[in-house]
């Protein structure tokens, strides 16, 4: 009798679970994922995310949780190193390189909102973001608008980016357009720049 059940170290087993979840959403969609498939993915039995999440809509908060965690101390990390523009980038970054997490984290209809640990973690990376984009707020005449056209910015860039539909005569390289597209809105709203674009209309 043979099995595609594979051994996992003692005490990984949520790990295992919540990597497998992730492997799983990026092949088929958030949507499409089953606590069956979960199980055969990580080598164990049905029951081992039953008993560590309760149900799928259990194991998706807890991959949303630790998606908000990871978020905010990525965000504090580049609020601390660099400007506006590196947030930006560490944004876009952080949506490509777990890009599960960032598909369910922004989908509260596949998990528990009212889930405490959840609500959190998502308030730190909000603050973590609201925080860097502090250089901006300054300089616009209402700060909850600069947070809002910043966040729309690149998280709208990161949800083109994987869903693979930008055209590549505009950005070969995500990286790249994150930084390109955070320089834009800096540059827009700094009066400074808005002063001298006026002053000399040949100015880029």
């Amino acid at each position: 009798m043979t099995t595609d059940r594979r051994p996992y170290h003692h005490g990984d087993l949520r790990r295992a679970l919540l990597d497998a979840a992730a492997t799983a959403i990026v092949e088929n969609g958030a949507s499409s994922i089953s606590l069956r498939d979960i199980a055969r993915r990580a080598g164990v039995s049905h029951a081992a995310p039953v008993h560590h999440f309760g149900d799928k809509t259990g194991l998706l908060t807890a991959l949303a949780t630790e998606g908000f965690e990871l978020l905010a101390g990525d965000l504090h990390a580049a609020s601390k190193q660099g400007g506006l523009v590196d947030l930006g980038v560490c944004y876009v970054r952080f949506a490509i390189e777990h890009r599960a997490h960032f598909e369910v984290m922004f989908r509260p209809d596949l998990y528990n909102t009212d889930d405490p640990g959840l609500a959190s973690a998502g308030e730190r990376a909000f603050t973590s973001l609201t925080e860097g984009i502090g250089d901006l707020g300054a300089l616009s005449d209402s700060g909850a608008s600069a947070v809002l056209a910043a966040w729309s910015l690149v998280h709208g860039f990161a949800a083109l980016w994987n869903a693979g539909i930008l055209p590549t005569e505009l950005v070969t390289d995500p990286v790249d357009g994150a930084r390109a597209i955070a320089e834009i809105l800096t540059r827009t709203n700094d009066p400074a720049e808005t002063t001298q674009s006026t002053a000399d209309p040949s100015r880029p």
